[in-house]
């Protein structure tokens, strides 16, 4: 479909859905098209993924409750997929973009995607889902502001900067891809860029005495990166969604699938100051920097760059500690973040979940609970509203570890809406983890070294931990959650380590009701695209 055409059916769908999406809030319209294209990030050509011919993609600006209208055209030649990173899509699944909930667009077709960014605030990106595409591009950030009654617990910033930061290899996704099929490990990522630039390729241009926002996403795909500035310090004031306590780093660890926004004040000489991003938890460390550049600059950039943590977890541990949510500032509505008292509610269930490493039929494989999980034919969301039978089972993986060897299923794991329940992520391996859960924001409430027991609930955090939806686990340790199951749907939670992912280190969780009004879920969209089993079939009448 053409783009002009596509953008006047999004018009016809707005007054359709208009009493879904919520008549009442803004509609912001975009049209991308998705297109390959010779990027130079590392100082070779690659096939990157552009979106309107931009590496990054463009930003996506929004206020809590928008209606985000996106038609995302694929010119590419397989099919495409986009996902939004903490957009949690309240009552809607169907939008979330991953293969478990959407069909992919095919090439050269049009799909547009339906979203609300529903009592959300924050910084969050996009990025595409299939295909290990994610390796060549098509990411870039979404940024969610408060509503202009609802107070902010900081002075409007003087900049807002969208800052991408992740891992990166020369070789093209598809020969990456290739590597994966054949049951081997990627070799270690070659370089670290800063939005799409490799060293020195990007700057952020500031004025002096004057406070900046920085939104810092990590978009790669294996590694945890540091991130700090020459000679300035950072204040964290929020982190995927939530306002928190107004703590001062010197620099900030940024785990896989994170973001975090900080202030920073250019109250240092006039001049250029590294801005530096460095591997943690690796040997050897990988290194790049960008510049801040005061506009009255007396000039470049001088000395090394400034070193960071390199493989100390306990510095890392005690950082993730320190991050908690400020209680009295409003979040997207104007009562207090601390009056929802998470820590008051009595759990109805416990989740443990247990993430390992091996082969299966000669291949590399990695696995939750034992289950390294295969796609079916079918969008399992599609399926389970289409009550089509044969393409998942809800208790495909258990909700402990089976202490079992590892095998390949489809693995969904059965929750009922409304309960309120605790998930422990269990590392026993001697790499950092980094999980992330579509449609919901969760409170961290403990992480320690060693294994977790019930004697670990005495030391949760029960009052201020951080409401977010990617978190991290290290080495041998063990990081606990809650999680109140608001959101009625098909939800991805999967290993953030995109090779990980790629190869069965992930799981969907369908929360459940027996329901079928619209305050719990919404229908199947009218433009949902079918495929596998559910071709065919019909969404719904206009």
């Amino acid at each position: 479909m053409p783009l002009n055409l596509a953008a006047a059916w999004c018009c016809i769908s707005v007054i359709t859905l208009s009493a879904i999406v919520g008549a009442d809030d803004p509609y912001r319209f975009f049209d991308w098209n998705v297109t390959y294209g010779d990027i130079y990030p590392l100082g070779v050509r690659q096939r990157g993924i552009l979106i309107n011919g931009q590496f990054p993609g463009p930003d996506i600006h929004s206020v809590t409750n928008d209606n985000l209208i996106i038609n995302v055209f694929n010119s590419l030649d397989e099919p495409f997929l986009l996902s939004w990173n903490g957009i949690q899509q309240r009552r809607n699944s169907f939008e979330d973009g991953v293969y478990g909930t959407t069909c992919p667009i095919p090439p050269g077709k049009n799909f547009t995607y339906i979203l609300q960014v529903k009592d959300q605030i924050g910084s969050f990106y996009y990025f595409p889902s299939l295909a290990f595409h994610k390796a060549a591009g098509g990411f870039g950030g979404i940024r969610i502001l408060s509503r202009p009654r609802i107070p902010v617990p900081f002075p409007d910033p003087a900049g807002d900067y969208t800052v991408l930061i992740g891992d990166w290899y020369k070789s093209n996704h598809t020969d990456l891809k290739a590597i994966l099929d054949r049951g081997k490990k990627l070799h270690f990522a070659d370089g670290i860029l800063i939005n799409g630039r490799g060293p020195n390729g990007v700057s952020f241009n500031v004025e002096q005495g004057k406070t900046y926002r920085l939104r810092i996403s990590n978009v790669g795909l294996q590694n945890s990166l540091n991130f700090r500035i020459q000679g300035h310090k950072m204040k964290l004031v929020e982190v995927e969604g939530t306002h928190t306590l107004q703590t001062t780093y010197s620099s900030l660890d940024v785990h896989l699938g994170q973001s975090y926004s900080v202030l920073v004040t250019a109250d240092q000489p006039a001049q250029d100051y590294y801005v530096v991003v460095s591997t943690r938890f690796t040997n050897p460390v990988l290194t790049t920097t960008g510049v801040l550049r005061y506009s009255n600059s007396a000039g470049p950039v001088s000395g090394p760059p400034p070193g960071g943590p390199t493989i100390q977890v306990d510095w890392s541990l005690n950082q993730a500690r320190s991050i908690r949510t400020n209680l009295t500032a409003s979040g997207p509505r104007p009562n207090p973040q601390g009056s929802y008292h998470y820590g008051m509610i009595n759990t109805t269930k416990t989740i443990r979940l247990s993430n390992s490493a091996g082969l299966i039929n000669g291949k590399q494989r990695y696995a939750v609970n034992s289950v390294s999980f295969v796609p079916a034919d079918t969008p399992l969301k599609l399926a389970d509203y289409f009550q089509i039978g044969g393409v998942f089972r809800v208790g495909s993986i258990s909700d402990n570890p089976t202490g079992g060897g590892m095998y390949l299923d489809t693995s969904v794991l059965g929750a009922d809406y409304r309960a309120f329940v605790e998930i422990v992520f269990e590392n026993t391996e001697n790499i950092i983890q980094s999980w992330h859960l579509n449609g919901y924001s969760f409170f961290v409430v403990g992480m320690d070294g060693g294994l977790w027991s019930s004697a670990s609930r005495n030391q949760y955090n029960l009052r201020d931990g951080v409401a977010r939806c990617t978190v991290q686990v290290y080495p041998s340790s063990w990081t606990a959650i809650y999680v109140p199951l608001d959101n009625v749907g098909m939800w991805n939670l999967r290993s953030e380590f995109w090779a990980r992912q790629y190869l069965g280190q992930q799981l969907y969780l369908r929360v459940f009701t027996a329901s079928t009004s619209l305050r719990d879920e919404y229908p199947i969209p009218k433009n949902a695209l079918l495929c596998g089993r559910a071709s065919g079939r019909h969404t719904r009448p206009l």
